[in-house]
C-alpha cells in the first residue's frame, strides 16, 4: 500500500508539473464503475477457516475478483493508462489462477525485510499467498521484485505496469480536456444574437467579420494568396 501511495504521489507531482490541476480528477468518467470497487472487495475478502478451510473458495473469490476488474478496466481500455492496467490484472492473473494463489520469492522476502512474512508463509497461513515451489509455473512473473524500507514491500512485473498505467491515467486526468472552442465569440458578435443571427452558412464575407473574430480564424485561401 506504501509503494501505491508514493506512485500516486509521484503522479501527482508530475501533472502538476505539466501544468495539471487535481480538482480535474472529478472530471474522470469511465464506464461500469461500481465493477471497480466491487473487484477491490472481493480481492481484500478473506473468508474464515472455520468456512473454507482448504482455501479453495477464497482463491476463487480471488480470480472472479480479477475478472470483475477487467472486465471494468477492458470497458475503458481507450482511456489513457487503461490499457496498461488491463496488461498488469492479467499477468497476474495468469500466474495466480494455475497455482492457486501468488507465489513468493523467498529472496525477495528477505530483499523487502518481511522476515515476519517469510514466517507466516512457512508455516503456510498465507491465504492467497504461498512460498514459491519447484512446481510453480510463471514464476518470473510472480511475487519476485524487492522493494525495501520504507516501503517493505514486494511485487510483481504485472503490479509494475499496473502502477505506471495508474500514473498515466492519474497525469491524464490532471491535465484535463480542452472545454473550450477554438474561436470563443464575443457576446457582441454572437451568431445566435446580432447581425448574424439565424447564419449557418460558410460563405460570410471575411472582411465583413467584426475585428475580435478575425483575428481569431485563419485568413480565407483568397487573402493568403494575395487574391
Amino acid at each position: 500500500m506504501t509503494l501505491l501511495i508514493g506512485v500516486v504521489a509521484v503522479a501527482v507531482v508530475l501533472g502538476y508539473s505539466l501544468g495539471g490541476r487535481l480538482r480535474r480528477l472529478e472530471e474522470l468518467t469511465v464506464r461500469w464503475w461500481p465493477l471497480a470497487p466491487v473487484g477491490l472487495t472481493m480481492q481484500l475478502a478473506q473468508l474464515p477457516a472455520a468456512i473454507d478451510p482448504k482455501r479453495g473458495l477464497t482463491l476463487g473469490l480471488l480470480v472472479a475478483s480479477y475478472v470483475v476488474l477487467l472486465t471494468f478496466v477492458g470497458a475503458n481500455v481507450r482511456a489513457p493508462g487503461f490499457a496498461l492496467l488491463f496488461v498488469g490484472l492479467g499477468l497476474n492473473l495468469a500466474v495466480i489462477a494455475p497455482n492457486g494463489g501468488m507465489p513468493v520469492s523467498v529472496d525477495a522476502l528477505a530483499g523487502s525485510d518481511q522476515t515476519r512474512t517469510l514466517a507466516l508463509l512457512q508455516r503456510g497461513e498465507g491465504l492467497k499467498h504461498h512460498l514459491m515451489g519447484e512446481d510453480d509455473l510463471l514464476t518470473p512473473l510472480a511475487d519476485v521484485i524487492p522493494f525495501g524500507p520504507p516501503f517493505r514491500q514486494i511485487v510483481s512485473v504485472g503490479d509494475l505496469v499496473m502502477y505506471a498505467g495508474l500514473g498515466w491515467t492519474v497525469v491524464w486526468a490532471m491535465r484535463g480536456r480542452s472545454k473550450t472552442s477554438p474561436v470563443d465569440l464575443p457576446p457582441q458578435v454572437s451568431l445566435e444574437t446580432g447581425p448574424y443571427r439565424g447564419y449557418r452558412g460558410k460563405h460570410r464575407p471575411y472582411r465583413h467579420l467584426p475585428r475580435a473574430v478575425r483575428t481569431s480564424l485563419p485568413p480565407p485561401a483568397a487573402a493568403r494568396s494575395g487574391i
